[in-house]
């Protein structure tokens, strides 16, 4: 279990992270999300042990996290942290780079584990390439690769897919999450990308000025976000007043997704199309609505200025007002 226990931090006067406590247990994936510069990458660190805090201890099972005041080379050896500096050696191989810690004294053994990683993440075909002529995708994969070769108890991703091109990024996230479920290794990913977020952790550590706002189940914080900020860290968001859409004066604002807009030209609650976007298996609308914008996902492209019938479903409208901090 990790233990994170009113931890404060500052680089200079003004605060980073401000009482941050939390437990994640052994074999969890936990995505960390927030604006940028909320302190996700700063709290990464000071838990790998490469930042001293001011205030608050750190526990990786019984053993208290020091940092660099502590440790003649900081950071932690039952852990990883794959930063978005990537730390390779560019003038040595792929190969070279993943096995650079791993045991010489069996070669078959350490050709054997090089070759998985390689694998995992798709670089086979440039293992004798010099680091130096690889692109920045690349060079992340490799990285990645050379954080998982002794296998760590605790792997800590920064931004692990952000310079990965998009039809080897699905197949890496899966290849890399397989595996970590495999060998039991705890996980946290800081992140902007919801498909980081929504598909391959088991619970999400939201941060706000410094501050954890949230630690929930990643499905359940997705579907019932209890106020816009969150909402907003997973995509396009809809505010749209209870009133507008039910018989009552109650002026809550709900937190509405895109997708959960419904078109219905029998609807008597009218928005005008500003625009329409080609999302690939939808087409995300922009509307105004009560004088404000709003998105909704739709099938088919429509017609500027054509007028358009909306609801939302009634499950939607309730579940919301129970969840919702307003």
């Amino acid at each position: 279990m990790l233990t994170v226990q009113n931890i404060s931090f500052a680089y200079t006067t003004e605060p980073i992270l401000k009482n941050v406590s939390f437990t994640i247990e052994k074999g969890q994936h936990i995505a960390l999300i927030g604006a940028s510069g909320c302190g996700k990458s700063t709290l990464l660190k000071i838990i790998y042990g490469l930042l001293d805090v001011h205030e608050g201890e750190l526990y990786w099972k019984d053993k208290k996290i020091l940092g660099p005041s502590f440790h003649l080379i900081p950071g932690q050896e039952n852990m990883k942290y794959l930063s978005q500096g990537f730390e390779l050696q560019p003038y040595r191989s792929v190969s070279e780079n993943i096995g650079q810690y791993l045991s010489n004294f069996e070669p078959d053994l350490k050709k054997g584990r090089v070759n998985e990683l390689l694998e995992i993440v798709e670089m086979t075909a440039f293992a004798n390439i010099k680091v130096e002529n690889l692109s920045g995708g690349q060079k992340q994969r490799v990285a990645l690769a050379k954080a998982l070769a002794k296998k760590p108890e605790i792997l800590l991703l920064d931004e692990p897919f952000g310079n990965i091109d998009n039809f080897r990024r699905s197949a890496l996230r899966r290849n890399l999450y397989k595996y970590l479920i495999r060998n039991k290794i705890t996980s946290i990913t800081a992140t902007h990308d919801k498909t980081d977020i929504l598909s391959f952790t088991d619970q999400t550590i939201v941060i706000r000025h410094g501050e954890i706002v949230a630690k929930e189940n990643t499905v359940d914080l997705y579907q019932n976000p209890t106020d816009y900020y969150i909402a907003s860290l997973f995509g396009e968001v809809n505010q749209i007043k209870l009133s507008s859409f039910s018989d009552t004066k109650d002026e809550t604002i709900l937190l509405i997704y895109p997708y959960e807009l419904i078109i219905n030209s029998k609807s008597t609650i009218k928005a005008e199309v500003k625009g329409a976007y080609f999302n690939g298996n939808h087409y995300l609308i922009e509307a105004i609505f009560n004088n404000q914008v709003i998105f909704i996902e739709h099938s088919k492209a429509l017609k500027i200025s054509e007028e358009i019938g909306i609801e939302i479903p009634e499950e939607i409208i309730s579940l919301r007002q129970k969840k919702q901090k307003v």
